[in-house]
């Protein structure tokens, strides 16, 4: 199972992610809080070898968005915003869509998209995704099961709720940010509490911390 820490905009959360055994960063390029800028994304990526790269867009033009991801070497990039499959089909490289939980979502409505990865992020109207609330993944269960398409979940996750998700989904992944902050910032403790709980729930255990 991977796990990505996702909003990194420093060189030392970025060391710290890979150090604890996080599989995969993320910049977020889009408007955002946790935006970060091109050359620092780019020093970074550069700087920590061992760990993953992916690039968070909302909306970006196509042209845009694959000249960072040359730029910064990302491994993948992570589609957060209303793009079309016929957007998707034009990324040539390893993309993630993200995709918002509500009631109308269906298996074909995911496979169309033909992504590497889907992303379950939790629903909240006029907002793409860092919302810090998780969505009802019982009811996701019988979605779960008819994609084919690897599902990463994300949405509120912490380290008190980490193993309940996993439990009740059982996904390829997990991707998390707020929910290993203080007071806005990331946290060197939290990340390193989150990364364990999430590998010992993927091997069936109990968080540590």
């Amino acid at each position: 199972m991977l796990i990505k820490i996702c909003g990194v905009s420093s060189l030392a959360t970025a060391v710290t992610a890979k150090e604890c055994g996080a599989d995969y960063i993320g910049f977020v390029f889009a408007p955002s809080r946790r935006r970060i800028a091109i050359p620092d994304a780019c020093n970074i990526a550069r700087e920590v070898k061992g760990i993953g790269k992916v690039g968070v867009f909302v909306n970006a033009p196509i042209y845009e968005l694959l000249e960072i991801a040359r730029q910064c070497r990302l491994d993948y990039v992570q589609l957060h915003g209303d793009e079309s499959p016929a957007y998707c089909q034009k990324v040539n490289i390893p993309f993630i869509k993200a995709v918002r939980v509500n009631n109308e979502l269906t298996a074909a409505y995911l496979a169309q998209y033909q992504a590497d990865y889907i992303l379950l992020d939790s629903y909240v109207p006029g907002r793409q995704g860092g919302t810090g609330i998780t969505f009802d993944w019982n009811k996701t269960k019988d979605l779960r099961r008819k994609v084919d398409t690897p599902i990463i979940v994300a949405g509120g996750l912490t380290v008190s709720n980490v193993a309940e998700a996993i439990g009740t989904l059982l996904p390829a992944g997990i991707d998390v940010s707020g929910g290993v902050e203080t007071n806005g910032q990331k946290d060197d403790d939290k990340i390193k509490c989150f990364v364990a709980a999430a590998r010992r729930a993927a091997q069936g255990g109990g968080h540590p911390c």
